[in-house]
């Protein structure tokens, strides 16, 4: 059995829901990799648009999932690092303004206008998930990302606060204990998938990832180096199978089926001609159904959800700044034509975003689209548990030098999204 702290997460999508249990290995705490023990995968039953309606059939996925990947890797965890996301999912900016008294500006100067920024007030039905700072302001100099050692009597910050419904996530962290593990941490899944797929350099000039689920499209842009939109369209790969059901004529079964082996999301892709026979059934003949026609319908949904996701890039006021294009991840973006269709939408250049950096181990099994968020999740946990294993493997270090450390890596931490 391996000597390396674990970590699991859990990804409890619309369709499918996935775990994996990683060792965290590397340089730590500055450059954690994980080293991929064990993947489990099952149906995702008692879940609607992100949020659990059904308990009991969420706790059952749970630990189907979970158990199949603790039976592979041989490591039993006893918490989850688990991703949450939905409609209910809410962001907005809030500021903090302190004086300086001293010379220079110190860390606990930072942590001061931090916790006056996370200081807006919280609907009581609402919970905050996530406050990351976007920028500091020194006097009348913005655009810094870590003032301390600066010189100046006002420091301001601008943060991002990202908050969820209560009842979600207490119904989420309930099915989660009812299958027998602890909620470590939950975290938002786009600035998970963001931490597998996306690069430091396309984060700063900007992108926007687009995480194509089965229930949902979530996307979350990047300028800058930090997060700076969230937004969630109720659409995704569902839509488009309930699409094909009723433009073909066919079972829900059936338009899985075809989307998966034959599936393509722009039309110029596909030749007018081909012919995708159906086998027989018992309520059936066999039947031959046009892929140009197929591909029509889910070319006109697809596109739908590239006008909505561009609409929210237009709201937030980014169109003609995101440099490093778009970065597509989730299930959705297995399908054949997705990046064609994307460059067409957006004129910008599109790329699918599959874990791989960082990964060791099974990094196969996880080398797709559809586990970006499982593997972000992971990969936030193998920094958290970088942080303390550090801090709890030197104790010849002074107490400033250990809460040095930890500053530096908390920082550090906070610059994650």
């Amino acid at each position: 059995m391996t000597t390396e702290p674990i970590v699991a997460a859990l990804d409890i999508g619309t369709a499918y829901t996935t775990a994996i249990v990683a060792a965290v290995h590397g340089d730590l705490p500055r450059a954690p990799r994980l080293k991929v023990l064990g993947v489990g995968s099952s149906r995702t039953m008692g879940l609607r648009r992100g949020a659990v309606s059904d308990i009991e059939e969420a706790t059952r996925s749970i630990r189907a999932a979970v158990e199949e990947a603790c039976r592979v890797s041989g490591v039993q965890p006893d918490s989850l690092y688990v991703g949450i996301a939905g409609e209910h999912v809410r962001a907005m900016c809030s500021a903090g303004v302190v004086a300086i008294s001293g010379d220079e500006i110190t860390r606990a100067d930072v942590d001061r206008v931090n916790e006056v920024a996370r200081a807006m007030a919280i609907p009581q039905d609402r919970e905050l998930l996530h406050a990351i700072p976007q920028e500091y302001r020194v006097d009348k100099a913005d655009g810094i990302r870590d003032p301390v050692g600066m010189i100046g009597t006002r420091l301001e910050t601008e943060m991002y606060l990202v908050t969820i419904g209560s009842a979600p996530a207490m119904n989420l962290r309930k099915a989660i204990e009812k299958a027998g593990y602890k909620t470590r941490e939950l975290v938002l899944e786009p600035l998970a998938s963001a931490l597998a797929v996306l690069t430091e350099e396309e984060k700063e000039l900007g992108v926007i990832l687009v995480e194509l689920g089965a229930g949902t499209t979530d996307l979350a842009i990047f300028h800058e180096g930090t997060i700076r939109h969230l937004g969630t369209i109720p659409y995704g790969g569902n839509t488009v199978t309930s699409d094909l059901v009723q433009g073909l004529g066919i079972t829900q079964h059936d338009a899985e089926q075809l989307k998966e082996a034959y599936g393509c999301a722009y039309e110029p892709m596909v030749d007018p001609d081909q012919v995708i026979a159906m086998p027989a059934t018992s309520a059936h003949a066999e039947r031959h159904l046009s892929r140009e026609l197929m591909t029509h319908i889910i070319h006109q949904r697809m596109d739908e959800i590239f006008e909505k996701v561009q609409r929210e890039v237009r709201t937030a006021g980014y169109v003609g700044r995101l440099n490093a294009g778009i970065v597509l991840t989730g299930g959705g973006a297995s399908l054949e034509g997705v990046t064609e269709l994307a460059t067409d939408v957006f004129g910008l250049g599109a790329r699918v975003g599959v874990p791989g950096e960082k990964l060791d181990g099974l990094a196969e099994t996880v080398a797709a689209p559809q586990f970006a968020t499982v593997t972000g999740l992971a990969l936030y946990g193998a920094h958290r548990t970088a942080l303390g294993g550090v801090i709890a493997r030197r104790p010849s270090l002074s107490g400033a030098g250990v809460d040095k450390l930890a500053t530096r890596v908390k920082t550090w931490l906070q610059d994650f999204f």
